[in-house]
């Protein structure tokens, strides 16, 4: 079902370039928003259309940008809610069912802090817990700002352009 989902996406904007900048955004903010990324598996979609973009004519850099931007706002978000929430995080809708989660960035953020902000965006679970947990233990929000814009940025780049090279190194293999 999330694959034909997906399909459906990356089809859509395949025929529809103009817009490839507000879907990549929306993934890319889905996908890293606390609770959110539990339900949408949007780095797989932000591949495939890394990979249409020399076959589809789509320009990397906007798209990039597009991605970078929505991951970054969905981890400013995701701390803002740990920031004025705090402790009641722990009860709200999906955490109770994985316990584990914010002891284990808690432990992250305690051991690596602003770096741990980085690196966690590459990380799985870990990528939408960080920030919510960074903003339970107000962490400061500037230095919080910048681990977030760089890594975002970083993110978006490897996810589009693993889709797009990898799609071109497929094609001289085939």
């Amino acid at each position: 079902m999330i694959q034909e989902h997906s399909q459906v996406i990356i089809d859509f904007v395949r025929q529809n370039h103009w817009w490839a900048l507000p879907i990549v955004f929306v993934l890319a903010f889905a996908e890293s928003l606390a609770f959110i990324s539990m339900l949408v598996p949007a780095w797989g979609i932000l591949v495939a259309i890394g990979a249409l973009i020399n076959m589809s004519g789509l320009v990397f850099w906007p798209i990039w940008l597009a991605a970078a931007a929505g991951a970054a706002c969905g981890d400013w978000v995701s701390y803002w809610f740990g920031f004025h929430f705090k402790d009641r995080i722990a009860h709200i809708w999906p955490l109770p069912k994985y316990p584990d989660l914010l002891p284990r960035g808690h432990a992250f953020i305690e051991r690596w802090g602003i770096p741990g902000v980085f690196v966690g965006r590459f990380f799985g679970p870990l990528r939408a817990a960080v920030p919510l947990i960074a903003g339970i233990l107000e962490m400061d929000y500037w230095k919080f700002q910048l681990a977030n814009v760089l890594s975002a940025m970083l993110w978006a780049y490897v996810l589009l352009a693993f889709g797009d090279i990898g799609f071109e190194y497929l094609k001289k293999l085939f």
